[in-house]
């Protein structure tokens, strides 16, 4: 009995460490299926792989911008707008301005250009009266200064008082005449330049008809792209713009942003940094579809590195990673995690 009671005990020792194994077996397994990610979504690595948490955005996001369409509109009225998040097609009407304002400075364009053009009309018939009343009144000093220049001449057997006389008439007429035919280069000249300001004028006034004319088609904004529209938000009250707001020159109207192909905004810790190229492939995961992997590709590796949040001491540098292919799945905004295959 005595021999037998050693064995026993190591037996039981065995059996024992055996059931402490398969324990820690089991619990390492656990750690394995459920310790990939942190609930806080910090950077988590596993031997050669790194893994971050995203957020999907569209490649090509269409941003509609207020352009100052003119130098008289700097605020307009939106009257219309798609619903928010409704899908809509390339050349679809998304957004809709107000165009009463524009199609208001389009008539009084109109009319102050007839105006003008009357104005023009007149002014010619009163520049061609001036020119033929200028030069009649040239012929008229003209036949004067002639007939002075022969009594000049006749007055050869006068008297010397009689000769000075007429050498002073004539004098007088040669010097009107020069006169008046000064008269006739400066209304000349002057006329010549009011035609040019009136027709500046006049071409100032059609130009900004045409380009009044040009901005009402442009105030039907359509969609370049296919994708879902969203609406912009009232920097005044922060809600969602809806028909009746007033927007202004560089506000945010909406955008749609292309569904087709997508790319993940996210990090990667500097310690890490180095590990990564572009180009590297990339396995992605929805957040919401954990168990399905699609494929990305490392498309931008920040040049500066940065708090990961405001007031942390954590540094990381930004990271964009392109979808390789498109997948209806994929929407904007959702959060996702890149894991990053490193060789080093």
């Amino acid at each position: 009995m005595d021999k037998c009671t050693p064995m026993k005990a190591l037996k039981k020792i065995n059996f024992l460490f055996s059931i402490f194994y398969l324990i820690a077996l089991l619990f390492l397994a656990s750690c394995g299926k459920h310790g990939d990610w942190f609930v806080d979504k910090e950077t988590v690595s596993r031997g050669n792989t790194i893994i971050e948490s995203g957020t999907l955005e569209a490649i090509n996001n269409k941003l509609f911008i207020l352009p100052r369409y003119s130098m008289y509109w700097w605020e307009m009225r939106l009257i219309g707008l798609a619903e928010h998040g409704k899908m809509v097609e390339e050349g679809d009407s998304i957004i809709q301005i107000d165009p009463s304002e524009v199609n208001k400075s389009i008539l009084e364009r109109e009319t102050v250009l007839e105006t003008q053009m009357a104005n023009i009309e007149k002014m010619q018939v009163q520049q061609a009266n001036q020119i033929s009343d200028l030069e009649s009144k040239i012929r008229s000093e003209t036949a004067s200064y002639s007939l002075k220049k022969i009594e000049l001449e006749s007055s050869q057997f006068e008297t010397e008082r009689k000769r000075t006389i007429k050498l002073l008439e004539f004098k007088q007429a040669e010097i009107t005449l020069a006169k008046e035919k000064r008269k006739l280069e400066l209304a000349k000249i002057i006329i010549a330049n009011d035609t040019k300001i009136q027709d500046v004028r006049i071409q100032q006034i059609k130009d900004d008809l045409e380009s009044f004319k040009q901005i009402v088609p442009m105030l039907t904004i359509r969609t370049p792209v296919a994708g879902v529209f969203q609406r912009g938000r009232n920097r005044r009250t922060g809600a969602m713009l809806i028909a009746g707001d007033m927007i202004y020159t560089g506000n945010s109207m909406g955008n749609v942003p292309e569904l087709k192909w997508m790319k993940v905004n996210t990090f990667v810790n500097e310690n890490d940094f180095l590990k990564l190229k572009t180009g590297q492939k990339v396995t992605v995961r929805l957040d919401a579809l954990p168990e399905i992997a699609f494929r990305g590709e490392i498309a931008y590796i920040g040049k500066l590195c940065h708090p990961r949040e405001n007031n942390s001491r954590q540094k990381v540098f930004d990271v964009e990673v392109n979808m390789l292919e498109p997948d209806e799945r994929l929407k904007p905004g959702m959060t996702v995690s890149c894991e990053f295959l490193t060789h080093q």
